[in-house]
């Protein structure tokens, strides 16, 4: 049962299960924690109808074999772990490939509403890098319909979500998670959450690029710091996603998603020339080439003069009727309408890569998401190993699902097992110094120091990066950092976002240096993690890079070698290939 209580300086809220993070992962989690027979609190930065979740437009992987029959979970299997180079987990990606279809079917039952064949059977389109047509879709607005679809189920399970709850810190006593702190951003009103055990699932760090496909104060990268301060360690911080096409204009919404399916559904690249650019970078594929190659061609075609006049190339889809584009792409439709009064079915939209989605982590073990830390569960974009070097479009929804359902188990298994749960006083103490310590007259502000890191970050660890840049960017984050013991932070009657600015600041710092460092010691080019002086991939670097906050609150970076496939996964891999002829599968 969740009660609530007042002290002299928090409210205090008890459950079985807390989860941090009501996007789709967070939601999923709660919704399993629930039906295992365990009290169950959500918690949220943002209003939980206007989450993450709802920018995944293009759709949701499950091999169904609905339009292309020879599909199976092993080509998908086969298929996420090329696109990861090696790096994924394997086990994480045989769980996704198999669970996915019927996480998709229950998620459709829910209301998701996904798109239909005249047969009812779901209806199934191509994205880029897959052998067969597996995204599964609702127009383009697909994780709308799946965030919708759970909103719904929680309310039928009556499970609370409190929005506007920013959290300051894991309450964890000898390695023992036992809770978080939190204050509300409006109020300031602070609250000790304590439960049995926590999941965490606050999203990742892209929002700290000057372009991204993450709107302001989401994605700041404060997940992985709550999971560092709380002893889990980070892997692949440098494998960071940039999509092929976010908006290029206006300035104030440059990088806002422009989703694959608009590839997926025919669009094609052509440079400032008039050129389809994209039968020089991967002839057989074209459009449907991976996101990598795709995001390199276009910055490419950017760096060597040939861009737009925005500093962009053309994403065209006019060739399809105005009907079609409206019945696949609402939304895009919609979104080039509203911002820029360009109606897509008569005039190419401009688009340059932007930072999309953070595929390093928390390392989470691959059946149940526990970390390293007892008691704390992580699932979604917070956690890392799915997705390697480079994550197959459409595979980010089905994780969530199938991640989140797994971690919602385990948590409420552990708590119906637990006979007593110890907390510490004095952690929650310190939790409470350490929101006292921002509150103060300051020479700095944040919002201009997060556009300097977003600066820093996207000048010297952007697309394409070097020893030379990621020194120089290093060394600017570190001297940004001493501003945080300047930041003026004053609580008023407009609520207290500078004090969640200053939290977030410090998170994004901290992720951007973990970044960084994970890029300096990767030195070679691999999926989205590409060096202008280390070409090549290299056998030498089938490895993940493990990131540790030491005591003296440095970060110590680790190599792991990779483990070797187990014989039956190899095979799988082995025995498929990528398809040789994409004629047909390009909707001209």
């Amino acid at each position: 049962m969740t009660t609530t209580t007042t002290t002299i300086k928090h409210k205090t809220n008890i459950s079985n299960v807390l989860v941090i993070g009501s996007g789709g992962s967070g939601l999923r989690a709660a919704i399993e924690a629930k039906k295992s027979g365990v009290e169950v609190t959500i918690i949220g930065k943002r209003t939980k109808e206007d989450v993450h979740t709802v920018l995944a437009a293009g759709g949701i992987n499950a091999a169904f074999g609905n339009v292309d029959p020879e599909d199976s979970w092993k080509q998908h299997f086969a298929d996420t772990m090329i696109e990861g180079y090696g790096l994924s987990e394997p086990r994480m990606v045989e769980l996704m490939a198999k669970e996915a279809p019927e996480l998709v079917t229950e998620i459709d039952e829910w209301g998701a509403n996904l798109a239909k064949l005249e047969n009812g059977k779901l209806d199934q389109r191509f994205f880029g890098a897959h052998t067969h047509r597996r995204t599964c879709y609702s127009g383009d607005y697909t994780g709308r319909s799946i965030l919708m679809a759970l909103i719904e189920k929680t309310k039928e399970l009556e499970i609370p979500i409190h929005d506007s709850q920013y959290v300051t810190e894991l309450l964890v006593h000898n390695a023992v998670c036992f809770g978080a702190m939190t204050f509300n951003i409006q109020s300031g009103e602070r609250t000790v959450y304590l439960a049995d055990s926590v999941i965490l699932a606050a999203g990742g760090h892209t929002r700290i690029w000057r372009k991204s496909s993450s709107r302001r104060n989401e994605n700041t990268g404060d997940g992985f710091y709550l999971g560092l301060k709380a002893g889990c360690t980070l892997t692949d911080m440098e494998l960071v996603q940039f999509h092929p096409t976010g908006m290029v204009i206006p300035e104030e919404i440059a990088g806002t998603l422009v989703t694959e399916a608009v590839r997926g559904e025919g669009g094609h690249l052509v440079n400032g020339n008039g050129e389809r650019f994209m039968k020089n970078y991967d002839a057989k594929r074209l459009e449907l080439s991976t996101r990598d190659r795709v995001a390199m061609a276009n910055y490419t075609e950017i760096t060597e003069g040939r861009a737009t006049p925005n500093g962009g190339v053309y994403l065209d889809i006019s060739h399809q009727s105005k009907e079609f584009i409206i019945q696949k792409l609402p939304r895009m439709y919609r979104q080039f309408l509203d911002t820029l009064m360009i109606d897509i079915s008569t005039t190419p939209m401009e688009v340059s890569p932007t930072a999309h989605y953070s595929m390093g982590g928390i390392v989470v073990e691959p059946d149940d998401h526990a970390t390293n830390i007892e008691g704390l569960y992580a699932a979604g974009e917070v956690t890392g190993g799915l997705h390697g070097a480079n994550r197959l479009g459409g595979n980010s929804l089905a994780e969530i699902l199938i991640f989140g359902k797994r971690a919602g188990k385990a948590a409420a298994t552990r708590s119906l097992d637990m006979d007593v749960q110890y907390r510490s006083r004095q952690v929650i103490a310190k939790a409470h110094e350490k929101i006292d310590s921002f509150i103060k007259n300051g020479s700095e502000v944040a919002r201009p120091l997060q556009r300097e890191l977003r600066n820093i970050m996207w000048e010297y660890c952007g697309v394409v990066r070097s020893e030379d840049k990621l020194q120089k960017g290093l060394m600017k984050i570190n001297k940004l950092k001493e501003s945080l013991k300047n930041l003026d932070v004053r609580p008023d009657s407009e609520g207290f976002e500078d004090l969640m600015l200053a939290f977030d600041l410090e998170g994004s710092i901290m992720s951007a240096e973990a970044t960084i460092l994970g890029s300096i010691a990767r030195k070679e080019s691999r999926g989205a993690h590409q060096r202008s002086d280390f070409t090549e991939t290299s056998i030498a670097y089938d490895a993940n890079f493990k990131i540790k906050l030491q005591d003296n609150a440095t970060l110590k970076v680790i190599k792991e070698n990779l483990k070797p496939l187990s014989k039956e996964l190899d095979a799988i891999v082995n025995s498929t290939k990528e398809i040789e002829d994409f004629k047909g599968m390009l909707l001209e």
